[in-house]
């Protein structure tokens, strides 16, 4: 709806937005005024501009970072409080005056778009303006649109409503609070300033100021004039021509100054004026209805003063530009200063620190870490620079206890694995040194992994990866590390198998049946058990999508997955058990626990028993069961106290009922575990 000045409009009760948009290189500010019943603010918080841009009921917010050419502000009317009656949007100008503006437009926005939108097109020269303002009426919420000029800049605009502008030059030019209190010296100037404007000519009513109404423009000399929009139902402001009576009041305020009370802000207290009320104003001209009811409510200069609240119109200067971050801002590491390059400044990863210090000038015989001269030794070379040494010494033991804690904890990742290393960068510890001194809690997590990985006998993806980089962040290597990497790739291998991830092979001269594939085609001997002993027969064991073959001298055997009912290692042989007529089959062959996993996982994927990514069987066991074996048992096998090449054991096995709990679980190096078989 495009509204007039003076119209009005309802507004539904909601957020709306209040958008002042305009076509020139000008700056205007928005600002808005919660007043009361009696057309003031209540205190002076209730003004929300550029030094305060968020009302403390978050029933205004000023945006202070808005779209280029506009201005925007944020109306929430249900959070609005019960006592306030109007909400006046105005805006202000520092350079010119709104009637070098052009374009201007004030646009109220809900949820769904605009619903009003008012169109300044004849704005006088003046440096402040009250835009419009939100009232309710009847229970309800509307908007009025009415362009009333204010030349004495955004000062005279809000001292109208009520707001004590401080202007004492000796206030700083940034304070912290833009609603701080004044000294008592400063109320003592305010009440000598109001002292000598009176008698001043102008500062009466002019016969004149009637035509200045009118035109909607408040001039500087008709400053001590309340000048509203007409037709408004808002009090106006008169000066009575007692100057005696005005004197007395601010001897009071010297007075009052002297002994640190301060003073009030209008010595002379105007007599309260009659404001209409009942009908609603359409604009500018609207004649008025002479018949309403009149009732008399007090000015807003009635109310008990407010010296000691002053505002800070003052804009706060921007604080200069933050130094732009280092290379890889990220990591928390020293670099040089961007204001000093003579000296490094610490950046611990999203902004620069106030930790500094100077560079050690480079030499041979200067430490790298303090600039301290290095002793010389006997036979050439220089000594280790014996104050870091026992710094670095004295926090490298702290240091190592705390990334065990790490360790075990979340792992060499994340943020606390990034904090331990920056603390190190902090010292100045070169991370060789603190890798060094890590190795052996490095290889104990290591293997702490390994064995969590194999308590199961599967090794997942995310595992192996995690076992990767753990050795990676950590820098090991050597023969065990090796051994270990061979045995989780291994177990990864081996785990692929069972969940159907077989590979393909070519089998020329070997009759497939249609769509049959061929997974596994290698040297078996087939043993069969007899009165009189096994009989062994050689040849190759070939398994499909299918079904399992076995092709020997003299002798063969097929068997079709749907009878095939488990594949097991036991002694050394695979073990197939099956309903067909002969039973089951037994084979040796050179690597039995690759072959039964893939054995086990074509039988799987021709059962359609493929497990889901991320589940596991029956002998899957939790993470909180694996830590509390393992802290039981110290990290070391039970029977003989090694700590390497650890496994988690059942002490009564699977096979024969045992349950996968801490009390059933204990902690065995290979040795130990292979003895002890499927004994308890």
């Amino acid at each position: 709806m495009k509204l007039s000045k003076g119209a009005h409009a309802p507004v539904p009760t909601s957020l709306l937005a209040v958008v002042v948009s305009w076509r020139s290189e000008h700056v205007v500010d928005a600002h808005a005024l919660l007043l009361d019943g009696s057309g003031a603010v209540r205190t002076d918080r209730d003004l929300v501009f550029y030094n305060a841009p968020r009302h403390i009921s978050q029933a205004v917010t000023l945006d202070q970072e808005p779209a280029p050419g506009t201005a925007r502000l944020s109306v929430s009317l249900p959070r609005t409080e019960n006592d306030v009656d109007r909400i006046v949007v105005s805006g202000s100008i520092e350079h010119g005056t709104f009637g070098d503006i052009a374009g201007l437009t004030v646009t109220v926005f809900a949820a769904d778009g605009p619903i009003a939108r008012f169109d300044i097109e004849d704005a006088d020269a003046v440096a402040a303006m009250m835009f419009g303002e939100f009232y309710r009426r009847d229970g309800r919420w509307r908007f009025r649109a009415i362009g009333q000029g204010w030349s004495s800049g955004l000062a005279g605009l809000v001292t109208e409503f009520g707001v004590a502008v401080d202007e004492s030059p000796r206030r700083p030019a940034r304070p912290s609070d833009p609603f701080a209190r004044p000294h008592a010296s400063d109320a003592l100037d305010a009440a000598r300033g109001t002292a000598g404007s009176v008698g001043r000519p102008g500062t009466a009513t002019r016969p004149g100021a009637h035509d200045t109404v009118a035109r909607g423009t408040r001039t500087a000399d008709s400053a001590p004039e309340r000048h509203l929009p007409s037709g408004a139902p808002y009090p106006a402001r008169q000066i009575p021509g007692d100057v005696s009576h005005r004197a007395a009041q601010v001897g009071a305020a010297e007075t009052a100054a002297r002994q640190g009370t301060g003073a009030p802000r209008h010595p002379v207290d105007p007599p309260a004026t009659s404001r209409r009320t009942g009908h609603e104003s359409t604009g500018a001209g609207e004649p008025t209805n002479p018949s309403g009811p009149q009732t008399q409510e007090p000015s807003p200069w009635d109310r008990p003063s407010r010296a000691d609240q002053h505002v800070d119109l003052t804009r706060r200067s921007r604080q200069p530009a933050p130094p732009p971050p280092p290379p890889n801002p990220e990591r928390a590491d020293w670099h040089p200063d961007p204001e000093d390059p003579s000296r490094m400044r610490w950046w611990d990863g999203s902004e620069w620190t106030s930790a500094t210090y100077r560079t050690a000038p480079p030499g041979p015989r200067a430490c790298p870490r303090c600039g301290n001269t290095l002793r010389r030794k006997l036979f050439g070379g220089t000594a280790p620079c014996q104050y870091c040494e026992a710094e670095i010494e004295e926090f490298l033991t702290h240091w190592h206890t705390r990334a065990w804690r790490v360790l075990i904890g979340s792992g060499p990742q994340g943020e606390p694995w990034e904090a331990l290393w920056a603390s190190l960068r902090y010292q100045r510890i070169d991370e060789n040194i603190g890798r060094t001194a890590l190795r052996g809690v490095g290889l104990s997590y290591v293997e702490r992994l390994v064995t969590f990985a194999f308590a199961d006998g599967a090794i997942q993806q995310p595992e192996y990866d995690i076992f990767e980089r753990a050795i990676a962040e950590l820098a090991l290597t050597g023969p065990l590390i090796e051994d270990l990497r061979r045995r989780m790739h291994r177990g990864r291998t081996l785990c692929r198998l069972r969940e159907g991830d077989l590979p393909m092979v070519r089998t020329p001269g070997l009759h497939l049946d249609s769509e049959e594939k061929v997974h596994l085609d290698l040297v078996a001997t087939h043993v069969r058990q007899l009165a009189r002993g096994p009989k062994l027969t050689e040849g190759r064991l070939i398994a499909s999508n299918k079904k399992l073959r076995f092709v020997g001298t003299g002798a063969g055997v097929e068997m079709p997955w749907s009878r095939v009912v488990s594949v097991h290692v036991e002694a050394g042989v695979v073990v197939i058990a099956a309903t067909s007529a002969r039973g089951g089959a037994t084979f040796e062959v050179a690597d039995p626990d690759y072959v039964a996993a893939a054995l086990e996982g074509a039988l799987r994927v021709a059962k359609r028993l493929v497990l889901t990514p991320g589940q596991r069987d029956s002998r899957s066991i939790p993470q909180e069961v694996k830590a509390e074996v393992w802290q039981r048992d110290g990290g070391k096998c039970v029977e003989c106290g090694s700590a390497h090449y650890l496994e988690f054991d059942h002490v009564i096995p699977l096979s024969r009922g045992g349950a996968t709990s801490a009390s059933n679980l204990q902690i065995l190096c290979r040795a130990c575990n292979r003895a002890k078989g499927a004994r308890i």
